[in-house]
């Protein structure tokens, strides 16, 4: 994995992820553990996916819902199955360009989620507080914008770190001490003199989770602001549960996670702390927001009585 270099280094070319943990019982049962989170959120994510096409009155209301699965099985996909192989060998290795892609993907489906989730809350806020205007603010090119915007900078966010990560100089050791190639222990890994290449992707991903956060804030703040407003209980209560699952995933993904692996001084937390966060972000979330959307919202859940009905009548 190792080529000889200048002097007494070697210039890595291939990284060894030391995973979770090294206790061999410990090791089984996170397998069968983290092998069946990962076959659900695969099969909850597809069926949300699919049960928003072929049902006409989900097209319209959960076209940013269907997006934010596909976007989780792309963030669960490119760490988890090689975590899953991480508790079956010894020595779990991974090539250089093979560490690169996984830095990107998760930049890229990490970042477009924060954008689909603060677009989902303008969605809401232009639902309870302009339902007159809704069918115009949100039609369907409108929505397609949006997600180019939500695309694009995921990929800018994706670019910035995968750049950065081929401009990191790898001559000693080549042990990552996480699960997967996280940006931040590759950094801790290099002897790059230039602190640029640490710099720059850090400020592109706290621009976003900045952004994103301001925009989710700035639009519930004008629902509860309308909802105040709102004479009768009965409409109090059906403006929040439209909202309620949205605020659930919202909670779980930038307070549950993204604070915690992305904002917090590291000297705050042990890596192994880190890890379960990181487990919880790449592994839980994609598995938890199709559970979410499905109890709490009516519509899917209507929709996918309806489908039942129809496959066994």
């Amino acid at each position: 994995m190792d080529s000889p270099g200048d002097g007494n280094h070697t210039i890595v070319t291939g990284f060894i992820l030391l995973g979770l943990n090294n206790d061999p019982i410990l090791r089984v049962i996170l397998f069968m553990i983290i092998l069946r989170i990962y076959l659900v959120t695969v099969f909850g994510n597809f069926s949300t996916i699919i049960l928003i096409s072929i049902s006409s009155q989900l097209h319209c209301p959960m076209y940013f819902l269907s997006h934010l699965a596909f976007v989780d099985i792309c963030l669960s996909t490119p760490v988890t199955p090689n975590m899953i192989v991480n508790f079956l060998v010894e020595r779990n290795s991974i090539s250089y360009h093979g560490c690169g892609m996984q830095v990107g993907s998760t930049a890229l489906f990490g970042a477009v989620e924060c954008f689909l989730l603060a677009i989902m809350a303008y969605d809401r806020f232009v639902a309870i507080c302009n339902p007159l205007l809704y069918s115009t603010k949100m039609s369907t090119q409108v929505c397609i914008q949006l997600l180019i915007v939500a695309y694009i900078g995921g990929c800018l966010n994706s670019c910035s770190f995968t750049i950065a990560f081929y401009f990191l100089f790898f001559c000693g050791p080549n042990q990552v001490n996480h699960f997967f190639c996280d940006f931040a222990p590759l950094v801790e890994l290099s002897c790059s003199e230039s602190s640029i290449p640490a710099v720059v992707p850090s400020f592109a991903a706290g621009s976003i989770i900045v952004f994103t956060v301001f925009a989710i804030v700035v639009s519930y703040i004008h629902i509860l602001t309308t909802v105040l407003k709102m004479r009768s209980t009965e409409g109090h209560y059906k403006a929040l549960s439209t909202c309620t699952a949205h605020l659930t995933a919202i909670t779980l993904f930038y307070f549950g996670t993204v604070t915690f692996v992305y904002v917090l001084p590291k000297s705050t937390f042990s890596s192994d702390q880190k890890k379960v966060a990181s487990v919880f972000y790449n592994v839980i979330i994609p598995m938890l927001n199709p559970v979410i959307y499905s109890l709490r919202n009516n519509e899917i859940k209507g929709a996918l009585k309806r489908e039942v009905h129809r496959i066994f009548s």
